[in-house]
């Protein structure tokens, strides 16, 4: 039998096919507009996902017999805001993960409804990116909209929506809602009575690799699939991805350099940062994790290439850079503010260390350096928590780079596996999929014989020196500037 993974992700959907023993048949893609109407805003059309979805699904499965099509699920972009009238149309374009906008919102909700409260009701605290803020600037901004709100989502779910007609979300995509609590597993009254909706509006909860329903006979005609085909709840972009790099069970750890940035501890306990610097939310093996997310990784790299430097050879401006951990020059990569551990939406990115002798390659190495410096925030807080991460996972686009996993083995010197499917969300929401049809007892299982650790980039002694020592200048300088970003806007 053959599973589908939709990872809808924030710039194109991938979508993979995956075989019942874990060998990948097919990869498609297809890009969609991302639209920013202000700066600092960040939205998409639902309708724009569900077009590629279909075209990529037809295309997916045109070499096989798609009557062997047992399953699908998703891993998508999280927290963004997706409103359906009674009618179930869409009212406005989705209100993203990366979108800024909410800065009142949140401060309304961290210091007015007061983080203790958020903490005790989601296990979170607000950030500007997590879907109950955008619900109040909606209410706020935009009360004609908020009025007509029947069905309140989040971007994957919609077009598992539209595969089957069922309103669903699972518990690790409805963590980052700040809507959830989280430890029991179940909608926050609380919460609910401060964003002003009801209950009815928010869809019924899964575990990620629950069956929600199959597809509508019309949908399965539509892309030549079984009706019988079922559909599986799936996961937000990060637990999608840790499945899909085997973190999964207690105290595994797996980075994703994607368009954004996570550190990704699997627990079998629920645990809560007294901070919130770290996210509290719950897996997709149905267990819970930790996460720490930066806004801008891999897109740092991608900006600085493509729009800076205006070329798409990554591999021929990376072999310029010289020694590692001796670069004079820092990068804050807070292209779109930032999120873990920060929680800063008016952050923005920064050079500095430039001298007359600085190059075009040490200013790369410098971007690739920040946001592994970044992810190492994130570390420092799992280890005043108690735990010791000393291996890692890693997957997303910036670890196709040999380069960048060398850095960041060495900036927090620990070992880093890469492993044979590096496809992330993808893979991972193919294998929940397997788990939903019975291929597999538990999402476990399908790890432990999926999941295959192609090589190790071990830190070395002397670089890692070095590193350290650089990590104690960086952290030094977003305190120094930060009165700054709200004043150059």
């Amino acid at each position: 039998m053959y599973y589908i993974g939709i990872d809808l992700g924030t710039s194109a959907v991938k979508l993979l096919l995956m075989r019942g023993d874990g060998v990948i048949e097919n990869i498609v893609s297809r890009e969609y507009p991302l639209y920013f109407p202000h700066p600092g805003w960040s939205e998409q059309k639902p309708e724009d996902w569900w077009e590629a979805v279909q075209e990529g699904i037809r295309e997916l499965v045109a070499p096989v017999d798609s009557s062997q099509v047992a399953g699908i699920s998703f891993g998508g972009q999280m927290h963004g805001l997706v409103i359906l009238d009674e009618e179930d149309r869409v009212i406005r374009p989705a209100i993203l993960w990366n979108d800024g906008r909410t800065w009142k919102e949140t401060d309304y909700l961290n210091h007015e409804i007061g983080k203790e409260t958020l903490s005790a009701c989601t296990a979170n605290i607000a950030f500007a990116g997590f879907t109950a803020p955008k619900l109040l600037w909606v209410k706020d901004n935009e009360p004609e909209n908020f009025a007509r709100i029947a069905k309140i989502m989040l971007p994957k779910d919609y077009i598992a929506y539209k595969l089957t007609g069922v309103h669903s979300c699972d518990y690790s995509d409805a963590s980052g809602m700040l809507l959830l609590d989280v430890e029991h597993k179940c909608w926050s009254e609380k919460m609910i009575e401060i964003c002003g909706i009801r209950k009815e509006m928010l869809p019924r909860l899964y575990e990620s690799y629950e069956v929600t329903g199959t597809l509508t006979a019309e949908i399965a005609r539509n892309l030549g699939l079984p009706a019988s085909c079922r559909v599986a709840a799936g996961a937000g972009d990060n637990a999608a991805a840790a499945v899909g790099t085997g973190t999964v069970g207690d105290g595994q750890c797996n980075i994703s350099l994607g368009t954004s940035g996570t550190i990704f501890i699997s627990s079998r306990e629920f645990g809560v940062d007294p901070n919130n610097a770290l996210h509290a939310f719950a897996h997709a093996d149905g267990h819970y994790h930790l996460m720490g997310c930066m806004l801008s990784a891999a897109s740092c790299n991608k900006w600085w290439m493509e729009d800076i430097l205006n070329t798409k050879d990554y591999a021929g401006e990376q072999e310029k850079i010289g020694k590692l951990g001796e670069n004079h020059v820092f990068f804050l990569p807070y292209l779109m503010g930032e999120r873990s551990p920060h929680n800063d939406p008016d952050a923005r990115g920064t050079f500095i260390g430039m001298t007359m002798d600085t190059t075009r390659a040490d200013l790369t190495q410098a971007v690739l350096e920040g946001v592994a410096f970044a992810i190492r925030d994130s570390f420092e807080v799992a280890e005043s928590l108690g735990i010791r991460v000393e291996r890692t996972k890693i997957c997303g686009g910036g670890a196709k780079s040999s380069l960048w996993k060398k850095i960041v083995a060495n900036v927090l010197n620990i070992k880093v596996d890469s492993i044979a499917a590096e496809e992330g969300p993808g893979m991972g929401a193919a294998m929940l999929a397997a788990v939903a049809c019975g291929e597999y007892a538990s999402v476990e299982e399908a790890a432990a014989k999926i999941v295959k650790v192609t090589g190790t980039v071990e830190p070395d002694s002397e670089t890692a020196a070095k590193y350290e020592e650089k990590y104690r200048k960086f952290v030094k300088i977003y305190p120094a500037v930060k009165e700054l970003f709200p004043e150059i806007g």
